[in-house]
């Protein structure tokens, strides 16, 4: 009995609109996809810069330069 007293409730979903992607979100995003990438390769780049540049001092200040090929086989 107390079931057909109830009233049925009805909800009706409104869904969100869907964003639309333009050529210039696309664009926006290679750019900034391009921009970190050049920035990292700097960064690397200039990591190994130093470390090449580091790595020459330290040979240099305990004298371990490697000997040319042309003075091993004292050719002139």
């Amino acid at each position: 009995m107390l079931l057909a007293l109830q009233r049925a409730v009805m909800v009706q979903v409104v869904e969100q609109p869907v964003q639309e992607t333009t050529v210039a979100d696309v664009l926006l995003g290679a750019i900034g996809l391009t921009g970190a990438l050049v920035i990292g390769a700097v960064i690397l780049g200039a990591l190994f810069g130093a470390a090449l540049i580091a790595l020459k001092k330290t040979r240099e200040k305990y004298h371990l330069e490697q000997v040319p090929d042309s003075e091993a086989l004292k050719i002139n």
